[in-house]
Parts: C-alpha cells; structure tokens; sequence
C-alpha cells in the first residue's frame, strides 16, 4: 500500500523545501505520514469546503499550493476560517501538505505552466538564485575514481543544466603515512606513502550535501578520503523566480492580451499602457511578482504577466514593458493541473482528484 510519505517524497524530491522562500511554510501541516494513502484532493486554498469535499471522497490527504498555516498558530478555538480548517483536518484525520514557493522556484514548477499555456519557445527561468550551489572537491586513486564519480552521480551530484556526470578531473600525487591504529587500504602503518590519485570535482546542489558526502565515504576506498566543499555563488539555473520566453509568432498588443485572456481562462485583465512595438517576449510569475518587474525590463521582456500590483507601483512600467495584472488565483490555478500531473505520471495506483471548489476570494461583474 501506498503511503502518504511516499507522495510527500516524491513531491520534495521535485521541488525540495529548501527551496522555499524563509517567510514560507511548505511542507505537511497537519497529521501522519505514515499512514496509508486512501486518496489525494488537489487545491490551490485550503477552506472548510475543501476539508468536507476530502471527506465525502474518503481521501486522507490534502496538496495545496498555499499553506494554510502561513504566519503560526497560537491557539485552535475555531474563531477564524484558518482555525477552523485545520480543526476539521484533524478530527477528521486528513493531512494537509503544502507546496508553495518550492514549487514557485523550480524549473517546470508553478511559473513553468504559465509558460505552457502560453506555449512559450524556450522558457527559462527569469530571475535565478545563488548560493544553492556547492562543490565538491576529493582525492581518489586514479583505479577507483570511476566507481567514485558513479556514486556521487547517483547522488545527485554533476548535472549541470542538460548535461549530467559533469566533472573535472586532475592526476597527482597524493601522500599519507598512516600510523599504527590505522587500517590503511594502500600502504603500511608508519611508513610514508606515495599514491598516483585523481583530483575530482563535482558540483551538486547544497541540499543533497548529506548524501553526497555519505556517497563519497561509501564508494571511496580510503579509511580517511580527503575532501573539500566549497560553497559557490554561481546562479542556478534550474532553480529561481519568474519565468521568460517567447511567443510562436510576434503580436499586436491588442491581439496578445486576447490570447492571454483566452488561454488563462481570464475575467478581467489590468494592464498599464500598451506600448508601440509588437509582443514578443514574454515574463511572467505565478502570484505577486512585482518583485521581478525590474528583471522583466532588464532581460527586455515585452510584457510581464503576474498579479497583486499596488496603485503606485504600476507607474514602474515607465513606458519600458507593459504589466498585465491576471489575479493571484488565475495566475496559479493551473498549478492544480501541475501537481495532478506529476502525481498521476510517477504514480497509478492511487486516486488523484481535482477539487471542484473555487476558492477564489475575489469576485467579478
């Protein structure tokens, strides 16, 4: 049987929570993983309503985008729709699980579908983070260093965009004596020795560090491998906020916020003054992501599709870009469709549901 641990696994593996942004609280909220999975109803909110339609499915398990339990709780009186939510979770012993900005910061996350919607050309991500990079730097006898680079591989370690099993490597001469409690793999106790080794050097992001130092130390052949890890300030490409790419065909503005009201689903679209030139490139972020604006104008993004834009901040478009204002629920309502997807594609045994309620705060007429 499938167990709720065993989707929660899948999902970090996706999109790890150290990618979470440090005001944010993904991860499961409520109840225990271990027990066995009847069912999981996708949500983009967690409300009363979804926590009964879970209930009236008999499914123990919640995935929302946003964590219902956002700034802590001080106390469960039900005296607000965020007490009451996570009450009802509980006596009905379903888990919630959120994926929020993890999701939002990886490549094909949240950002990413806007991307298919709007059958972007080559997307990528707008605005990529530093300082989730590490490296990896060891010693190896040049017989073994093969094996070495298999296990860190494995590990996670060497992927570099679309490349994989990427390393450097250096031969030298390595030196140790080993003393008389050792129990060296080449030489013997108190006599110094002289080893031809191949420097290797891998990188790997900083979350896996645990497995990939265990993998070393399984895989290597010395009592004692020497290594470093060296922290890097490179961009990661893989990892970030927004998204940019380009349309099929350039369009008339007129004629691009048509298709974008077509392929999102749209209501209402606010948007600033709509510039000369034709649509071309395309920038957008899920949620509010006026943060970005500045990236969308620098990378010469044509317009930049996001939501939560503020009165006074929608004159920053200065006649540069133009801002399409699409809603926070219409700018991640398909990440529903996302996490479906990954669900059903990694696993068939399980059911699998999209919630059919709107929990969609704002109204329009």
């Amino acid at each position: 049987m499938t167990k709720i641990k065993d989707v929660i696994t899948f999902l970090e593996s996706f999109a790890p929570p150290a990618y979470q942004e440090d005001y944010d609280n993904s991860g499961l909220l409520t109840g225990n993983a271990a027990a066995e999975l009847s069912g999981v109803l996708v949500t983009l909110d967690l409300t009363e309503d979804v926590i009964e339609e879970a209930k009236s499915l008999g499914y123990n398990l919640i995935i929302a985008h946003h964590p219902i339990i956002f700034r802590g709780l001080k106390r469960l009186t039900g005296s607000n729709y965020v007490e009451r939510t996570v009450i009802k979770a509980i006596q009905y012993d379903i888990c919630l699980y959120a994926i929020h900005t993890n999701l939002d910061n990886v490549k094909n996350g949240v950002n990413f579908k806007i991307a298919e919607k709007l059958s972007l050309l080559n997307p990528k991500i707008l605005a990529p983070k530093t300082g989730l990079l590490k490296k990896l730097i060891s010693f190896v006898p040049v017989a073994n260093k093969e094996n070495v680079l298999s296990s860190l591989y494995k590990a996670g370690a060497g992927n570099i965009g679309n490349y994989s099993n990427c390393s450097f490597q250096l031969e030298g001469t390595g030196t140790f004596m080993p003393n008389e409690n050792a129990n060296p793999h080449i030489g013997k106790a108190n006599e110094p020795e002289f080893v031809t080794e191949t420097r290797i050097e891998v990188i790997f992001p900083g979350h896996l560090q645990r497995q990939i130092v265990q993998a070393l130390r399984t895989s290597h052949p010395y009592e004692e491998p020497a290594f470093d890890i060296l922290l890097l300030e490179n961009e990661n490409l893989e990892t970030g906020s927004g998204v940019i790419g380009e349309l099929h065909e350039a369009m008339d503005p007129e004629a691009f916020l048509k298709y974008l009201k077509e392929r999102m689903n749209l209501s209402v679209i606010k948007f600033t003054r709509l510039l000369s030139g034709k649509i071309k490139k395309v920038a957008a972020c899920g949620g509010a992501g006026n943060f970005l604006l500045k990236n969308a104008i620098q990378q010469k993004a044509d317009v930049f599709i996001t939501s939560d834009f503020k009165y006074h901040e929608y004159f920053d478009a200065d006649g540069k870009i133009v801002i399409a204002d699409i809603g926070h629920y219409e700018s991640e309502v398909f990440t529903k469709e996302l996490i479906c997807e990954l669900l059903n594609k990694n696993f068939t045994n399980i059911a699998v549901v999209l919630s059919k309620i709107n929990t969609n705060p704002i109204s329009y007429i």
